[in-house]
């Protein structure tokens, strides 16, 4: 495989992982019956964002990067924020 044909490879398998994160959260959606962001959105957004920074590194586009460098923040944010315990308001049910 030529080394160009790899680089087209890897910004194939950012854009699919991209792809994959709306997939997971539509169907996610569905089943809850709710719009729901599961943290696997924030995985796939994270491995479809690094994947892409390289490649747009690699292409020499300024927008590309900046955009993506740009998104990694967010999802590495999203994926901490994922971590904390949920708050005991959010867990139990009020009493009635």
């Amino acid at each position: 495989m030529s080394g160009e044909t790899a680089w087209l490879v890897l910004g194939f398998a950012g854009q699919s992982l991209f792809f994959t994160r709306f997939l997971v959260q539509w169907i996610v959606s569905e089943r809850r019956r709710e719009s729901v962001l599961p943290r696997a959105f924030w995985f796939f957004s994270l491995g479809g964002g690094v994947l892409l920074l390289a490649y747009a590194l690699h292409r020499g586009d300024i927008v590309f990067m900046s955009g993506q460098a740009v998104g990694l923040v967010v999802y590495l944010r999203n994926i901490a924020l994922s971590r904390r315990p949920a708050p005991a308001a959010a867990v139990a049910p009020s009493a009635p």
